[in-house]
């Protein structure tokens, strides 16, 4: 199938009383008092997010909103490819490939899609408008479930190719954050005649020396750094590890429970005690947005897959690409550019006080504004 077919969500209302019938029934298993986010989700903020969820979040609202944006699905290697697929009115406009990682979809994107499409209509440079492609990656939200396995980041990225090869698209840039980091660059790897150039936040391959001789490459505090992070990777690491080793134990959990789900998802999007964190914090709706989609289409198990799936990659330093590429970090990041350059021929690099890991729900502005920056030393 080389054809995309148009797409809607239409959620039954069926469904979104049974989602409503089990957070109801939540089976809570109570905490030791006072050790607030120290063993991981605090139970009192989850019970409080779990009724807003069950009572208030109203899902219709979300849905029209992702249906405001054309939507397609097409097969691509035998798994069905769902995305977004938005075309500037501005006649010399370049094609953008956006990527979302884990625990994301595409939703993460509605915030920054029209101001990347149409600066025109949001204040900015119409030179700097783009064709926006949102895929959702294989395994995630309407991309899932997968049923083959070897879904991994390179076959991603041969994928993502095909995508805008069907789509008309020679020439483009990408851009991605979290897992998207490693999806756009990798793109760039196997499409290198195609892409013309790549910007990333939240690069999270660059923030740990994957060689300790690495660390000799680095300055004294990029060296400190390292070291850091990989002592903040240690005491957040247990999601990947379970991801990456045994995804379908869990998915019975995930994919049984909407509270545990939340859970699991929230880590990632709060991390610890939000009255501590550097990072900006998240709108409650765009995270059980999330949530709630990958609740509707049965696939938590299968995105946690992705972490199995790229389990070989961990470790290891990526292979050198020579697209420029430019990278954003911001608050909460721990991208280091001494370990980036790497594996990337940096050409900008913007560090930023505020903002998150989650950067396109966090700083979309700020996201945009980079994004657009970076892409002018290439088009």
């Amino acid at each position: 199938m080389s054809t995309a077919e148009p797409f809607r969500i239409e959620v039954p209302p069926e469904a979104l009383d049974d989602l409503r019938e089990r957070l109801a029934r939540t089976r809570w298993p109570g905490e030791i008092p006072g050790v607030g986010w120290s063993y991981g989700v605090q139970q009192d903020y989850l019970a409080e997010l779990v009724e807003y969820w069950r009572a208030d979040y109203d899902w219709r609202r979300h849905e029209a909103r992702l249906n405001s944006f054309p939507q397609f699905t097409t097969v691509i290697d035998d798994q069905r490819v769902h995305f977004l697929h938005v075309r500037s009115p501005e006649p010399d406009a370049i094609p953008l490939i956006i990527t979302h990682g884990w625990p994301s979809t595409v939703h993460d994107f509605v915030d920054v899609i029209g101001p990347l499409t149409d600066p025109r209509a949001h204040g900015g440079d119409p030179a700097d408008a783009f064709h926006v492609v949102a895929p959702s990656l294989p395994g995630f939200a309407f991309s899932g479930p997968t049923t083959r396995p070897g879904w991994g980041v390179n076959r991603i990225a041969r994928a993502w190719a095909e995508l805008m090869h069907r789509l008309g698209y020679e020439r483009y840039g990408a851009q991605g954050g979290d897992f998207g980091s490693i999806v756009s660059p990798e793109l760039g790897r196997v499409a290198p005649g195609n892409v013309l150039g790549v910007h990333v936040n939240a690069l999270v391959n660059a923030s740990v020396a994957s060689d300790p001789a690495d660390l000799a490459r680095l300055s004294a505090a990029e060296r400190e750094r390292a070291v850091r992070n990989q002592e903040l990777w240690y005491e957040h690491s247990g999601y990947a590890v379970q991801m990456s080793t045994r995804p379908q134990t869990l998915a019975y959990a995930l994919n049984d429970s909407p509270t545990g789900q939340l859970a699991w998802n929230l880590e990632s999007f709060v991390d610890w005690d939000p009255a501590r964190t550097e990072q900006t914090p998240i709108d409650r709706d765009a995270i059980l947005t999330d949530v709630t989609i990958f609740w509707l289409t049965g696939t938590a198990g299968s995105a946690a897959r992705l972490y199995l799936e790229s389990a070989d990659g961990w470790g290891r330093r990526p292979e050198r690409t020579a697209v420029p590429t430019g990278v954003a970090n911001f608050a909460g990041d721990g991208a280091i550019r001494g370990l980036a350059e790497l594996s990337h021929e940096i050409t900008r690099w913007t560090s930023f006080r505020t903002g998150g890991h989650f950067a396109s729900l966090q700083a979309p502005d700020l996201l945009v504004d980079d994004i657009r920056a970076f892409f002018r030393t290439v088009r």
